[in-house]
C-alpha cells in the first residue's frame, strides 16, 4: 500500500498517523497540514467502515454460572459475532487506548459506574455511535464512503504549510 511519506521515517509516519486516527475518532476533529488529513483520512474512513459494516453483527448466548451459593444460574448475554470480534481486534491493533475522562459535574462513583463496562472506549465509540449513524446516513443516501470532511485553513504562519481541519461528518 503506497502512502505519503510525511517527511519521516516509517515507525514515526506510522505512530503519528495512529495517533491521529485516534484524536479524529474521539474528538470528532482535528487541525492538522494538508498532506497529513489525507493520510488519515485514509486510515479513518476503513475504520469506519469496518464499524458501520459490523456494528449490528451480535449473537444471544444462554450461558450457566455457578452463583456465590453453589447455586446453578442461567444468564442471556449478549456477544460479538466472530467477524465482529475480528473487526474489533483490528481496530484495537491499530487506535491508541484512550482513558475516558471523568466530566466536570460528575464525582467519581458515577465516572466509575459508567466506565465499568468499558475497556477500549475509542473502539465502543466507532462501534456504538459512528457504526449506526453513518450507516442511516448510507441508506438514507444509498451511497458508501465519505465519512470524513477536509476544510482548508490557509497557509501556517513559519512554513506556510498548509492547514486544513478534518473532522468526522
Amino acid at each position: 500500500m503506497a502512502q505519503r511519506k510525511l517527511g519521516r521515517t516509517a515507525d514515526q509516519r506510522k505512530a503519528l498517523l495512529r495517533n491521529q486516527v485516534t484524536n479524529l475518532i474521539w474528538y470528532g476533529r482535528i487541525e492538522t497540514t494538508e498532506a497529513r488529513a489525507k493520510e488519515v483520512r485514509r486510515a479513518a474512513e476503513r475504520l469506519i467502515t469496518l464499524a458501520i459494516n459490523e456494528c449490528d453483527n451480535t449473537i444471544e448466548v444462554t450461558k450457566e454460572t455457578h452463583n456465590d451459593k453453589g447455586q446453578l444460574v442461567t444468564l442471556n448475554v449478549v456477544n460479538d459475532a466472530p467477524s465482529k470480534l475480528n473487526a474489533r481486534r483490528t481496530m484495537m491493533s491499530y487506535l491508541y487506548q484512550i482513558p475516558d475522562l471523568q466530566k466536570a459535574d460528575e464525582d467519581k462513583d458515577d465516572w466509575k459506574e459508567r466506565t465499568k463496562g468499558v475497556k477500549y472506549p475509542v473502539v465502543e465509540k466507532l462501534f456504538r455511535e459512528y457504526g449506526p449513524k453513518l450507516k442511516a446516513r448510507n441508506e438514507e443516501k444509498k451511497c458508501s464512503g465519505g465519512y470524513t470532511r477536509i476544510y482548508k485553513l490557509g497557509p501556517r504562519r513559519g512554513d506556510a504549510a498548509e492547514i486544513c481541519v478534518i473532522e468526522i461528518i
